[in-house]
């Protein structure tokens, strides 16, 4: 039986960090396994190009969406190699094999008779003269009151909503509030696909936890879904429409178009893993977006006439040292600041396979259990046994085994490769290697028992016997291991002289010939930590009030101005000309970052830098407060030094601070002048700089 394995898509919009990892890795060892077993099965993958946040993202990058999509897939799939994930293929949902098959599955659920166009009131912006999509509107949470979010999901709570349901909504490009305005949309009949939902869900293998989740979905009654979205909007057109599909349409359609991707190149039929009762499809996914692919997605296969999902795996959150990833904390680890800080990308492997399980809970990245699971796990033990064997084989035997060896010792080991293989096959990674250090305890329990290098001095045959059988054993643990440790078991296999294939398990190594003998591990640094210093708290921001103002000579779009910050008068140049005259900024509060390298502009020194938002139709407004000058201005819940360095422009602008309707925040940290908030002048929304 043929076998489609995916990991969710990727977003093309930003770097790959270590919470995408979790899954990219889990779904690649449970490939990996599949294939040691001969399963005939694939693993593919897209990135996600469709939807606003690849416009705004572009917009703020200024380049075309086109070439930001181009730009992260070639970054993606670097740093996808660099940690061993093996894809079969790994496409994009902007190509034409995904715009065939959104089209395809799109007219066939329409020919049988499940879409239908419906007047909606949508959000529109009079300002910006368009309606609004999911991501350019912002407001209050209406389920759990969580402010600054999107128009179709909650990031805090997971619910999911229409634009329309939020509180205080607002237009992120210019800050306004919408309009509804009529529009026409196309809507899928979800709510004819109840009964079917739920009798897939209940006769499933899913998480039990997952399950009730969804069965109360499903009980408090679907809604038809709205797959349409009104121009400009970065994806597919809708035939015969000048709408477009809504990203999360066409986005998990990605996996049969990956598929199709990968069967064009090798003259195979994509309907064989779609279409027929003779395939299964796995998909692994995090939690937050069960929503889609337990209920949308499930019901757009069955409309089509297409397989349905035989099993989906989700995994829970991964935080860093027990904290969010969040890059105003310092705990935002991209897959590049992981290697930077010389982390090896198989020992990551390595350590998210000691904490997967078939839960959906939270886990975490600890730098001292990430330093014992590798130093003293997996080196100490399984790596220091393979040297010790090969070296002493080498230096004794001239590398070569005996013709024989413990035979009560091997049976202990009979049942190893099916205790660890249904770990991996019931997505219990942890306990699979739980039963790979019992083993190479074993091992090496035998190993220090016999004494080889005692046991030569007087019985050099019963030695090498001794020395065969733990070379026997390292191979059949390496085979094993190598779903997790692809790169390391490739490299210990070509040392000792064997293939990583799964019928040499339970074979014995006789007059076998090993190739050299080397170490093959290095030990994790005492030093090593993921920890790094926050942006944030590099940040020197100090109220201020401006008490002179004049235009630069030599540059139309700069202002000199004098800045008091309490204890004194900074020189500072600003490029505020176009958007505010001198009488607006004479005794204006403002907020100065303190610490900046000082920078000579058009012949003037500027000591600090004004900070300032600006919305997305370039309007600006400076960020300004209620308080003396000279007063600190700090992100909560951010540790500050008690002094600070001097720091460049490019720290500054790690950062992705933004301004909403009376904040200022970066990820979740909102900006303080004393006791009250900094905000921005004229209300723009938008990005500080």
């Amino acid at each position: 039986m043929k076998k489609v394995i995916t990991s969710a898509l990727i977003y093309a919009n930003g770097p790959i960090h270590l919470g995408h990892l979790v899954e990219y890795i889990q779904t690649d060892i449970y490939a990996r396994s599949c294939k040691l077993q001969k399963e005939d099965a694939i693993y593919i993958c897209a990135d996600d190009t469709h939807g606003t946040p690849i416009e705004i993202k572009a917009e703020k990058l200024n380049i075309t969406p086109l070439a930001l999509i181009q730009k992260f897939h070639e970054e993606h799939k670097k740093d996808f190699d660099k940690f061993y994930i093996g894809f079969d293929e790994f496409y994009s949902t902007n190509g034409e094999n995904n715009r065939f098959i959104v089209e395809l599955i799109y007219n066939e659920i329409k020919k049988n008779g499940y879409i239908y166009e419906k007047e909606i009131e949508s959000t529109f912006c009079s300002h910006c003269n368009r309606f609004l999509p999911d991501r350019f509107i912002k407001g209050t949470c209406p389920f759990c009151g969580a402010v600054d979010q999107y128009g179709d999901t909650c990031e805090k709570c997971n619910a999911t909503y229409k634009p329309q349901d939020l509180k205080d909504p607002y237009c992120i490009v210019c800050g306004e509030k919408p309009d509804l305005k009529k529009t026409k949309h196309h809507f899928f009949k979800l709510s004819a696909f109840s009964d079917r939902l739920s009798k897939f869900i209940k006769s499933s293998n899913f998480q039990s936890e997952i399950k009730n989740y969804l069965l109360n979905w499903i009980k408090d009654g679907l809604e038809d879904w709205d797959i349409s979205r009104d121009s400009p909007y970065f994806g597919f057109k809708i035939p015969d429409s000048d709408q477009y599909f809504y990203v999360w349409f066409d986005a998990p359609i990605g996996y049969i178009s990956s598929t199709k991707e990968f069967c064009d190149k090798n003259n195979l039929d994509w309907k064989s893993y779609w279409k027929t009762e003779d395939s299964s499809i796995y998909h692994f996914i995090g939690k937050d977006i069960i929503y889609f692919h337990f209920l949308f997605w499930p019901a757009v296969l069955m409309a089509a006439n297409f397989s349905i999902p035989s099993h989906i795996q989700v995994h829970g959150f991964l935080t860093i040292n027990g904290e969010k990833m969040s890059k105003s904390r310092g705990t935002f680890i991209t897959a590049n600041d992981f290697i930077s800080r010389n982390g090896d990308p198989e020992y990551l492997r390595y350590y998210y396979a000691t904490l997967l399980n078939k839960s959906s809970n939270d886990f975490s990245f600890n730098d001292d259990d990430f330093r014992t699971t590798i130093n003293s796990n997996l080196i100490a033990k399984y790596g220091n046994l393979i040297n010790r064997v090969a070296s002493f084989l080498q230096k004794n035997f001239d590398g070569l085994s005996a013709d024989s060896i413990d035979e009560e010792e091997y049976v202990k080991y009979s049942g190893l490769k099916l205790e660890f293989l249904q770990q991996i096959k019931d997505f219990e990674y942890r306990k699979a290697m739980e039963i790979f250090h019992r083993y190479t305890d074993l091992a090496n329990k035998y190993f220090q028992d016999k004494q080889p290098w005692q046991l030569i001095k007087d019985d050099k045959t019963e030695a090498h016997i001794v020395l065969t059988t733990a070379l026997t054993i390292i191979k059949d643990l390496t085979i094993l291991i190598s779903p997790v440790l692809p790169g390391y078991s490739k490299t210990i296999s070509d040392q000792l002289g064997f293939s990583l294939d799964i019928d040499n398990i339970g074979k014995k190594l006789f007059k076998h010939k090993i190739n050299e003998s080397k170490i093959v591990f290095s030990k994790v640094d005492e030093n090593f930590s993921l920890k790094k210093k926050s942006c944030l708290s590099s940040l020197n921001i100090v109220a201020g009030k401006i008490i002179s103002v004049k235009p630069h000579e030599q540059a139309d779009r700069l202002y000199v101005l004098e800045v008091d910050i309490g204890n004194e008068t900074r020189h500072v140049v600003a490029g505020l000309r176009p958007f505010y005259t001198v009488e607006e900024l004479i005794n204006k509060n403002i907020c100065l970052l303190a610490n900046l390298k000082p920078a000579t502009l058009k012949g003037e020194q500027s000591n600090g830098m004004i900070l300032a938002a600006t919305s997305s139709d370039k309007k600006v407004g400076v960020l300004t407060h209620n308080k003396a000058p000279g007063t600190p201005v700090r992100f909560e819940n951010v540790e500050y030094p008690e002094t600070f360095e001097q720091i460049t422009i490019d720290v500054f602008k790690e950062l992705e601070i933004f301004s909403a309707s009376d904040y200022i925040s970066c990820d979740d940290c909102i900006l303080f002048a004393g006791n009250e908030r900094v905000f921005a002048d004229r209300n723009i929304k938008g990005i500080v700089s």
